[in-house]
């Protein structure tokens, strides 16, 4: 079966492109033109992937996110966006995006990114088999995609439970930005690596008791970042 990719873009040329390319390369494409149409269409053409534009009528990209992921829906989102600034960007995947991408891009780009995301959520079952894992006061549930610190649940997006979930995989090891683009994002090309700053930004406001001087997830210089060694505390187990 074809996987299905809703494409949500009010300039009728860059969804014509984007349908074309998708269409080329495999997938079950549908187009709407505003933020409010979503919402109309998902009862019968159910998404395995949704490219968002930001900026959209009715209802903007941001408040899609939003919305969707306040009802509990998890598809894997790619954010389009014509606007430069960085703090766009944050804002999209702050409310629940996966990935963004700036306007003019590589449609071919856009395809393999959507092809990144689907290897990626066909991977999830293997990693629900993971027992939970410990590291100081946190507690991560792979089964249940739960986390939490100090026995306290932490409300995090799809993307910060992948990366912590990885990063606790991997303790004490220095990991470049690039390897978590591939281990977390499944990037296979030369991705941007803000992303991941970004996501290691939010990841830590949620799980550290002063983001600004994280105990957990430490900053290597001109590198990347690492899950510094800490000692496994038996009461995290009992949250």
């Amino acid at each position: 079966m074809k996987k299905r990719v809703l494409v949500v873009d009010d300039e009728p040329s860059i969804s014509m492109l984007i349908d074309f390319n998708l269409k080329l390369a495999g997938y079950d494409v549908h187009c709407v033109y505003d933020g409010e149409a979503v919402f109309q269409v998902l009862p019968t053409f159910r998404p395995d992937v949704i490219v968002l534009d930001l900026m959209l009528p009715k209802m903007d990209g941001i408040q899609v996110c939003r919305r969707l992921r306040s009802e509990g829906n998890l598809v894997p989102i790619v954010m389009l966006t014509a606007l430069q600034d960085l703090s766009d960007k944050i804002a999209g995947l702050d409310n629940g995006a996966d990935d963004y991408m700036t306007k003019p891009f590589s449609p071919q780009e856009l395809v393999s990114r959507i092809q990144a995301i689907l290897r990626r959520t066909a991977a999830l079952p293997a990693l629900q088999t993971d027992e939970p894992m410990v590291h100081g006061s946190i507690l991560v549930k792979p089964e249940q995609r739960e986390a939490m610190v100090d026995g306290e649940r932490v409300d995090l997006t799809p993307k910060e439970f992948d990366l912590l979930l990885y990063m606790m995989k991997h303790p004490g090891k220095v990991l470049s930005r690039q390897q978590l683009l591939h281990g977390v994002w499944d990037y296979h090309f030369l991705g941007d690596t803000r992303i991941v700053d970004v996501h290691i930004s939010h990841l830590r406001d949620k799980i550290e008791r002063n983001p600004r001087s994280p105990e957990y997830i430490v900053t290597i210089r001109n590198v990347g970042y690492k899950l510094s060694e800490a000692p496994a505390k038996d009461t995290a187990l009992n949250g």
